[in-house]
């Protein structure tokens, strides 16, 4: 590299570093002048990083004036993406801010859907329009365009799972039988992944209609264990009465471990009272190992100091020096 070379990189990363600290700054202390005016000269930035900490901060910040300056960047980086957009890290990072922002127009969402951005990598090359794929099926099925569910129902059989979660998502904040339709078809189809599958379920339990509940937890006895840990979590993340009572059900005739401990993630998961006592009466009653996992179970998902307290007074009460070590053990991290 010759000498003007590296200084002209140099001052180029320099150039970068300088609006990215910039935007930090106004980040943190906004002041009292208006943001639009100095964000939208950041989106007007040659770097895809500095567009997307501009965009980002737009999007926390709920600047709405800068919806059609987020929409115009959006369109200018699509017009050559894996030149000016490596990682889609601006345009993910727009399509974030615009669905903050409640941005109602399809025409940024529907490119986003639908774009596929192979780079390379140390192994084969990777899609990293992924995210935005997934995003832009949240903020498309939201505009009610005619055409929304004909674009996220392709993505449903995409092959990055985190675009399946991501249709599956969205097709669970529509509603209505055709989208539940659509969930129930690809819950019956499988899933590789049980993170796809917990979304669909999900997505069915949002409803809180009897007819998915009774359809989920009619998952918890398949033959098939992803499927029982899709169902179990899916049925945890609802939060509903019955959907807890689906768990302990399913916990009392299930003598496997693997499955037990995913029981106990999924009411951990539910942070509700009724299962609470029940983590709470393992920790208390149950042997050992099942006590070990409940205690687990609960600092998985931190449910905060007063869970804490509860299970250590019931551990304490045990009086047992090995599971008190385990706890403490347990508790000792961040």
């Amino acid at each position: 590299m010759s000498v003007c070379a590296y200084h002209f990189g140099m001052k180029r990363r320099d150039a970068v570093e300088e609006a990215l600290n910039a935007l930090s700054e106004l980040r943190h202390n906004p002041g009292s002048e208006p943001l639009a005016r100095p964000l939208r000269s950041f989106l007007e930035n040659k770097s895809n990083l500095v567009i997307a900490k501009a965009a980002k901060t737009a999007g926390e910040l709920r600047v709405t004036d800068l919806t059609a300056d987020l929409a115009a960047a959006f369109h200018r980086l699509m017009a050559n993406p894996a030149k000016m957009d490596r990682g889609c890290a601006a345009t993910t990072a727009i399509v974030g801010a615009l669905y903050a922002m409640d941005y109602e127009s399809p025409d940024v969402y529907l490119k986003g859907v639908r774009h596929i951005q192979m780079e390379g990598s140390f192994g084969p090359p990777v899609d990293a329009a992924a995210e935005l794929r997934s995003n832009s099926a949240m903020g498309l099925v939201r505009t009610g365009h005619a055409d929304a569910l004909f674009e996220v129902v392709r993505l449903l059989v995409d092959k990055e799972a985190r675009v399946r979660m991501g249709a599956a998502r969205a097709l669970g904040t529509v509603g209505g039988e055709t989208a539940e339709l659509l969930l129930y078809l690809k819950a019956m189809a499988g899933d590789r992944e049980p993170e796809v599958l917990a979304e669909c379920f999900s997505g069915l339990l949002a409803s809180g209609g009897e007819r998915s509940l009774r359809f989920v937890a009619s998952h918890l006895d398949h033959a098939d264990e992803a499927m029982v840990e899709a169902a179990a979590l899916g049925l945890g993340a609802s939060r509903l009465p019955h959907a807890i009572d689906a768990l302990k059900e399913k916990w009392s005739r299930t003598v496997l471990r693997p499955i037990r401990k995913t029981l106990l993630v999924a009411l951990a998961t539910a942070r509700q009272d009724s299962a609470l006592e029940f983590l709470l009466s393992l920790v208390a009653g149950a042997e050992e190992g099942i006590a070990l996992d409940a205690i687990a179970a609960v600092r998985m998902y931190g449910n905060g100091d007063r869970v804490r307290q509860l299970i250590e007074a019931a551990v304490q009460r045990r009086g047992e020096r090995g599971l008190s070590d385990a706890f403490h053990a347990e508790n000792a991290g961040p």
